[in-house]
């Protein structure tokens, strides 16, 4: 079985586009809509690798990662931040929040893939 990744984003055409190219990789994806779901999906189950957005509705990307690095089975799993934020400011954010990597939308297929793979195998 494949490594399993969580993508947690408000926009379904990127849920998509996320879960379509990195299932053709061969990684099992669950999917959330926002911080509040994927931080319910990551308490139910268990993941290898979190992606997440960090401008969504009910819960934000950096409250995400927070929470999820107060969680003893997430201290170490990595988790990518995949978002329209480019700013210096809001990388440092989410360093501090404890995010491993930072991927900038719209984002390259094949990049996300030696990404994540570089990151979980």
């Amino acid at each position: 079985m494949g490594k399993s990744i969580l993508t947690v984003d408000d926009s379904a055409s990127i849920r998509q586009m996320v879960s379509f190219t990195l299932k053709g990789a061969g990684y099992t994806i669950t999917e959330a809509v926002d911080g509040k779901q994927g931080l319910e999906k990551a308490q139910a189950g268990r993941f290898d690798l979190i992606l997440t957005d960090q401008n969504m509705p009910n819960m934000d990307g950096l409250t995400l990662i927070k929470s999820l690095r107060a969680l003893p089975a997430y201290r170490s799993t990595p988790i990518l931040v995949l978002t329209t934020e480019a700013g210096d400011n809001m990388k440092s954010q989410g360093r501090a929040a404890g995010a491993t990597g930072w991927l900038v939308k719209p984002f390259d297929p094949q990049k996300l893939i030696e990404v994540v793979r570089k990151v979980i195998g």
